[in-house]
């Protein structure tokens, strides 16, 4: 019965959506014809396409989306889009931020920047935190959903995100700059300011340079759980963040060539709480990276083109708890200091080439992607004189990665004139890694033209993620079975991935689209204890630990199905809606073990606390809900411009700390509520470069819940003024 009620409202979309799109149709017939601009992808295919006619699911988000919307964060940009749901997203800011796309887990989605792979080679999972990423510089966002590890290899198991940046303009001086002050809750303020420069001259030289910053404060971010305060109590710390983002690029692009190099620096502090239900006034993360990317192509002819390109990025996280108080009564501190320095590095080289001609479209390259790591960590307690330090820089820890891919896209009037309606694309990778040797990854993607605008499509894709550089080589070690915490025998995680979907462009003003898919994922790697194996499990103690480590063990399954429609009703009035239904499960079974990684001692998952002596099998994915969304626009006047969006966000499983799992404690899954939350603005132009943006996120002040002990941000009123040249 629950399960049903949680579905009704993705129900009644589904009926608005189907509603909507015969009305849109049936409406548009009476309007004046209208010109279509023409837009195009590159990250599906690696080459120029039509979105409409490319055979995956893609979503496109440009830089005047970004501004109509008032979206101030990529996370706030990306939550939009159906198959995609951002955990840390509705947090305080500062918050991590991480991204779960169809299912996937949050490190099973590439995310680059013009191409250039992103990660944080410093942390467990390998995963950057969207957080740091602001949207200064932005041309547009291109989403891929589904399996794409043929194209962009390791990580692309539910998809891509490519972040393309500004490169030239028209002739002449452009700049904008814009700024935003606001609230979100009880004693909250954030002001933000980024202004974008651009000159390009006549004979194709550009340079760009974007500043952004933001400062927030009255930051309370974690739940309290304190209903009669004692006498004396101090109030509970207020938190900042603050984040500056600088990008410079220095480019030149004509007719044949296109040639750039560019600098982005992302600069963050985050004096928040670092763990769920806990107000601790002495944490503070800074976050720093330095982004350096370049690119040269040569395009002789609409045939044939050659580019290459690549990036270096240095990133470290700082980390600082100083005597946390635990008890705020007596402000007595667990008389503990600690502080970490994380390191990281990548390098990125590519070397592509496209070739087209009629009914053919080939795609052909290689090049190699590294990455390094290093952590410094100190420990101090006061009061039992004791003091730790870990430094991995003698393990010189890194992997390198060697590829090469190629794609055809084949049109079928190169068999047969009847066959003119029938695509087929075919590709396979090869990678070269340091450490898990060779992987190859393909996929089959046929498509049928159903009409000029409508299009069927299927892709079938094998997938694979490899292990972090933590995971790998944590040096942690039991001594009493000798084993370590990292495990360099890990093999990467392997997908396969099927898909049908349908796209169509019913006219000019509106599209629709919706598809299913199933993607399975063998060789999880999973964080594990590990117990004495001659002890029964149920007679487990402290003393039989053996330690603990990553294993290969598990498959998840994902699977659901995703549906859009965006429609200019008339001239005044358009809707955007699109759902999104996911579920899935983990299993696990004995004979997945590798004894001679366990010295074949008891394996217990921390995920969830079970003992892998027997089959084990758990329904559903923590954080990753199903989601809704229906916005409407609304023109009264010409200068004015209306917005409200409802969005919704199904019950899921959250994580917490269950004492009682076994004699450490484990994870388990605890039952989070749904939500909806109602969104307006009013977007105002007072002349041809003057706006001004009022934006109330969720309007009726919702309370709920994204992370158990962790706030979400209430009622927030922001005004925009952006002005332009």
């Amino acid at each position: 019965m629950q399960k049903e009620k949680n579905f009704q409202w993705l129900y009644s979309l589904a009926g608005v959506l189907t509603l909507s799109a015969s009305t849109a149709a049936d409406a548009q017939t009476t309007l004046p014809d209208t010109l279509k601009v023409k837009e195009v992808v590159i990250t599906p295919t690696r080459s120029e396409k039509d979105p409409s006619q490319t055979g995956r699911s893609v979503t496109v988000i440009t830089a005047d989306d970004i501004k109509k919307n008032g979206d101030a964060t990529l996370a706030d940009a990306l939550a939009r889009q159906e198959g995609i749901y951002i955990v840390g997203g509705t947090q305080t800011p500062g918050s991590n931020q991480s991204l779960f796309t169809r299912g996937a887990g949050s490190n099973q989605t590439v995310i680059m920047i013009d191409g250039v792979r992103l990660t944080d080679p410093s942390s467990v999972n390998n995963t950057p935190d969207l957080s740091e990423l602001s949207l200064a510089d932005v041309d547009r966002i291109e989403i891929v959903r589904g399996t794409h590890s043929t194209m962009f290899g390791s990580a692309a198991v539910g998809g891509v995100v490519n972040i393309i940046t500004r490169r030239a303009m028209q002739p002449g001086f452009h700049a904008a700059i814009q700024t935003t002050g606001g609230t979100f809750g009880k004693s909250t303020s954030v002001f933000s300011e980024n202004a974008a420069l651009n000159y390009t001259f006549k004979n194709g030289i550009y340079i760009n340079a974007d500043l952004y910053n933001t400062n927030v404060s009255g930051l309370d971010a974690t739940v309290d759980t304190v209903t009669v305060p004692q006498p004396n109590t101090p109030a509970r710390d207020r938190d900042r963040f603050d984040k500056m983002d600088v990008a410079a690029r220095l480019g030149f692009r004509n007719g044949k060539w296109d040639t750039y190099g560019s600098f982005r620096m992302s600069q963050q502090v985050a004096d928040i709480d670092d763990r769920a239900y806990g107000d601790d006034p002495n944490y503070t993360l800074d976050f720093n990276r330095n982004l350096f990317t370049y690119g040269l192509a040569f395009k002789p002819s609409d045939k044939f083109s050659v580019r290459f390109y690549g990036g270096f990025t240095q990133l470290e996280r700082f980390s600082v708890d100083d005597s946390s108080i635990v008890n705020t009564a007596t402000q007595e501190t667990d008389h503990t200091y600690t502080d970490g320095l994380y390191t990281g590095t990548q390098a990125t080289n590519e070397l592509q080439v496209n070739y087209r001609r009629k009914g053919i479209e080939l795609v052909a390259g290689g090049g190699m992607y590294s990455e390094t790591m290093n952590n410094l960590l100190h420990t101090h307690i006061s009061n039992w004189g004791y003091h730790d330090t870990i430094d991995l820089d003698s393990l010189d820890l890194g992997v390198s990665t060697f590829n090469g891919f190629v794609r055809a896209g084949l049109d079928g009037g190169l068999f047969n004139e009847k066959w003119t309606r029938f695509g087929l694309g075919l590709g396979a990778r090869f990678n070269q890694h340091s450490v898990f040797g060779s992987q190859l990854t393909y996929e089959i993607n046929p498509t049928i033209k159903l009409s000029d605008d409508a299009l069927l499509f299927g892709v079938y894709s094998t997938g694979f993620n490899a292990a972090s550089l933590y995971q790998m080589y944590a040096p942690d070690k039991d001594f009493t079975s000798g084993l370590t915490r990292g495990n360099d025998k890990l093999n990467p995680e392997t997908s396969q991935s099927w898909e049908l979907g349908f796209k169509e462009q019913l006219n000019a003003k509106t599209s629709i689209g919706a598809s299913v898919f199933h993607t399975e994922v063998k060789n999880l790697i999973e964080y594990v204890y590990l117990w004495e194996k001659n002890t029964p499990v149920d007679s487990l103690t402290y003393l039989d630990y053996r330690g603990d480590r990553y294993l290969n063990v598990g498959t998840m399954i994902n699977r659901g199905a995703e549906a859009y429609i965006r429609s200019q009703l008339n001239e005044k009035v358009s809707v955007e809606a699109q759902f999104s239904i996911v579920g899935g499960k983990l299993s696990y079974q004995p004979d997945e073990v590798d004894t001679a990684q366990t010295h074949g001692h008891h394996v217990q998952l921390y995920s969830n606390g079970s003992f892998i002596f027997k089959d084990v099998e758990s329904v559903g994915l923590v954080r990753r809900p199903s989601t809704a969304r229906l916005q409407l626009n609304w023109m009264p006047v010409k200068p004015l411009r209306l917005q409200a969006a409802v969005r919704y966000v199904g019950a899921r499983g959250d994580v917490f700390y269950n004492p009682f799992g076994g004699p450490f404690g484990s994870l388990a899954s605890q039952a989070v509520e749904d939500y909806t939350l109602l969104d307006c603005a009013a977007h105002f132009t007072f002349k041809k470069y003057a706006t001004a943006l009022l934006r109330v996120e969720n309007l009726l002040d919702k309370k709920y819940t994204e992370i158990n002990g962790f706030t979400t941000r209430g009622r927030g009123i922001y005004l925009t003024f952006r002005f332009e040249m």
